[in-house]
């Protein structure tokens, strides 16, 4: 046992200057950091790898010892020597762990992902690296691994194929949430089918609430493959166009004056509807069968807004054309009954 004395000694003492030195290269790179998502979060991602890399170090300076006094027997040199792998090794696949979910950590805030996006690539990231450093270990303690590569190909190529529609809206999903044609609140349309407000977009599926506050929802795979219309992207605001057909007799520089005053009279009033851009009205489409055919241009600050703004602007509209005396047409039809030669008068 007194040949150990000296291996020991030296073991513990360098194990607890890599800890001293550690602490204090830890506390030196929190304080230069200053913000938590710079240096200071490399700093959180190595302090449990780091105590490992100091009983490492301490390992490593005690078998020197060892076997420069030749103390230790062949047998017991080698069970350390062994322990020394699997720690190099587990340090080693705990540091990159860390290091790599910290880097995806701090690109997905950079290019702003959302927070499942970010989760989902760090567990990926970690697993991998956790995978392959216990592959690593069990080679080190003499374990043949292809068979267990081959198995785990084999299985991972059957739970692909078993689980084919599920992946499929995952990697959508990850595709969304990376794209971002959508967001969590945005007032979107899919392929003329579904219009509603996004209110989640998982793994799976997306669920949109719809106006009449029906939950709808729809397989990732089916929202990236549809054609997305996005109202609040990138700007909420909405041209509001509301067609007025008055008589051929008006008078229409009269019909663009009345119309542009009531729509920037109610933009003050009603609720939803925007000053600016400033209202406009067009002879557009222009001549009817039966009207002149005007359209009223304005602005609302979403695109719900607009059903109550059209309700407001056609009744004020319709009242202020009946005090300026300008005539709305109602298409008329008539019918003609002819006589046939040859019939009697009942």
């Amino acid at each position: 046992m007194r040949q150990l004395a000296w291996p020991a000694l030296a073991f513990v003492v360098a194990t607890v200057v890599a800890l001293l030195l550690r602490a204090l290269f830890l506390s030196v790179l929190r304080r230069w950091a200053g913000t938590p998502d710079g240096w200071a979060s490399l700093a959180h991602a190595i302090r449990l790898p780091s105590v490992l890399w100091s009983i490492v170090l301490g390992l490593w300076v005690g078998i020197e010892v060892a076997s420069q006094t030749e103390s230790l027997p062949r047998r017991l040199s080698q069970q350390v020597s062994l322990v020394l792998e699997v720690a190099v090794i587990l340090s080693v696949t705990i540091t990159v762990a860390n290091v790599l979910s910290t880097l995806i950590q701090r690109a997905s805030d950079r290019q702003a992902l959302g927070g499942p996006i970010t989760g989902l690539g760090q567990s990926v990231a970690r697993g991998i690296v956790l995978i392959v450093g216990f592959l690593v270990l069990l080679g080190a303690f003499g374990i043949q691994i292809t068979p267990i590569l081959t198995a785990l190909g084999v299985g991972g190529l059957a739970v692909a194929l078993a689980l084919q529609d599920t992946l499929s809206n995952l990697f959508a999903g990850v595709h969304l949430l990376a794209d971002k044609p959508i967001r969590v609140g945005d007032y979107v349309k899919l392929a003329d089918t579904v219009e509603g407000y996004v209110e989640d977009i998982g793994w799976r599926s997306t669920r949109v609430r719809m106006l009449q506050n029906a939950m709808v929802t729809i397989p990732n795979k089916k929202v990236a493959e549809s054609i997305i219309t996005n109202y609040d992207r990138p700007d909420p605001r909405l041209a509001l166009l509301i067609r007025v057909a008055v008589d051929y007799g008006a008078d229409p520089d009269l019909v663009e004056r009345v119309l542009v005053e009531e729509a920037t009279r109610a933009a003050g009033e009603v609720p939803g509807l925007l000053g600016e851009p400033a209202p406009s009205a067009r002879l557009i489409p222009g001549f009817g069968d039966f009207s002149l055919d005007f359209t009223l241009v304005c602005h609302v600050k979403s695109f719900t807004d607009q059903f109550l703004v059209q309700h407001e602007l056609r009744k004020r509209i319709l009242r202020r054309l009946g005090t300026e005396g300008i005539p709305i047409p109602v298409q008329v039809r008539g019918a003609e009954l002819r006589r046939v030669r040859g019939e009697s008068s009942a």
